[in-house]
């Protein structure tokens, strides 16, 4: 780049800066709509507005790890009751964007500081990282481990239980988990319990291994999970056993970029820090007293004009992603519920829960796009892109995987594809017997138009 050059692309820097913009110089096209303003509900609301004008940091990354530092802090007792499940506040969210550009870490610190103004050991004592194991994890929020002691001598010697390990009697904890890609790495391990055991963390909170060696368990275990990623990453080690066994539909995954520049850092004063510390205790005071969240009569409705969308199954990886869609919007709004204190769901709370999983589940869309988290649907898709309006043929499409494709798992995949709408099949004639032809469903739409 020449020396014009620079000098003129610092004259914009500098224009962008002084003129408040908060959109940073190059923004991908491939990005959710911006999330909706009633997501900011509340005391999480206007957390992120008093930190927002500090920070590069994106205001999404601000509130949904506030979100899930409050509900992990708050501890397992309040909760939504769903049939005989309990959804309790405890999130698991991975924020998206591209390394250190993205400045999800920085988000984090603000949050992190924040809770740490709180008469309460959880923000220096229950907030972990490195996860590497089912047993590891286990093991941070134990009971107490009991073993057998042989106690006298000969006849007379006889084995009593003794309390090996006092274990942990806080069950919080939330990990922080900067490098997300080392998580979705283990997994893939032959062996390894870790996906389990974060499944069933969120689901229930009681944490076993059928490890021989491994006696330790934990009942009761409140559990919530940041992770930072890129969408590279993220697409390269969420492979489709993950995304179909549960683990995947879990989490909620969210695009997140930098904000704003500020060249010189922010300058958020202690005393609005101070005051919102005070609100943030009176908080989770309040919602420590509730046990059981309810949907007033009105949300009810609301609720069940939405219900069915959110609960209508997708294909795709997209929709294994997404199938949990109904518990994580519950979930949401209850924990909006809780932080303002109150025992009733209203549509207000609703809302916000249901607008930060629109946020979540256009973030997926534009994360995995149309992969489908099978290799040989996928390149089936791309080939019959590739092959526009003539389609292929069933011989053209071995042809084209060099006969390395069974057989069989190429008819399963495009009878998937074609119940899902994606591929069509028409007979033509041949100068031998009638043959299949297989086209990319979108060919026929242009056509048509």
């Amino acid at each position: 780049m020449s020396t014009s050059a620079l000098e003129q692309r610092a004259d914009e820097l500098l224009v962008s800066v002084a003129s408040g913009a908060c959109v940073p110089p190059k923004v991908t096209s491939n990005w959710p709509a911006p999330l909706a303003k009633a997501a900011y509900h509340g005391l999480a609301g206007e957390v992120v507005r008093a930190i927002e004008p500090h920070t590069e940091a994106d205001p999404v990354s601000l509130l949904v790890q506030f979100l899930a530092a409050f509900g992990n802090c708050l501890g397992r007792g309040p909760h939504y009751l769903v049939e005989a499940d309990q959804h309790h506040a405890n999130l698991y969210s991975v924020l998206v964007g591209a390394t250190s550009k993205a400045r999800k870490g920085t988000s984090w610190g603000h949050i992190r500081r924040l809770f740490e103004l709180l008469d309460d050991p959880w923000g220096k004592e229950r907030v972990h990282s490195g996860l590497s194991s089912g047993e590891g994890l286990i093991w941070a929020v134990r009971d107490p481990v009991m073993g057998r002691d042989k106690q006298g001598r000969g006849a007379g010697a006889e084995y009593v239980d003794v309390e090996m390990d006092s274990g942990i009697s806080d069950k919080r904890l939330l990990v922080v988990e900067s490098e997300f890609a080392n998580i979705l790495r283990v997994l893939g391990r032959e062996g390894n319990t870790l996906s389990r055991v974060i499944r069933d963390g969120w689901d229930r909170g009681d944490l076993a291994t059928m490890t021989k060696n491994t006696p330790a368990k934990a009942t009761g275990a409140h559990l919530s999970i940041i992770g930072h990623i890129t969408g590279d990453e993220l697409r390269r080690y969420l492979d489709r056993t993950e995304a179909a066994n549960g683990f995947a539909n879990r989490f909620l995954y969210l695009c997140v970029q930098r904000a704003r520049l500020l060249p010189h850092g922010g300058d958020l004063h202690e005393d609005v820090l101070r005051d919102l510390g005070k609100k943030l205790a009176i908080a989770l005071g309040e919602a420590r007293q509730i046990e059981r969240v309810r949907m007033d009569a009105d949300t009810r409705t609301a609720w069940e004009r939405v219900y069915p969308e959110l609960s209508e199954g997708r294909p795709g990886l997209v929709g294994a992603i997404t199938a949990r869609a109904e518990a994580q919007v519950i979930r949401l709004a209850t924990l909006y519920a809780l932080i303002d204190g109150t025992d009733t769901m209203t549509r207000e709370h609703l809302r916000a829960g249901a607008a930060l999983w629109t946020y979540a589940e256009h973030s997926a869309r534009c994360i995995f796009g149309d992969i489908r988290g099978d290799p040989l649907a996928d390149g089936l898709v791309q080939a019959l892109r590739n092959a526009g309006q003539e389609g292929m043929t069933r011989t053209a499409i071995r042809d084209h995987f060099k006969r390395h494709a069974d057989a069989a798992k190429i008819d399963t995949a495009l009878s998937a594809l074609q119940g899902a709408g994606e591929v069509t099949k028409s007979t033509v004639q041949t100068e031998g017997r009638p043959a299949d032809v297989w086209q990319w469903a979108a060919t026929e739409a242009t056509e048509a138009t």
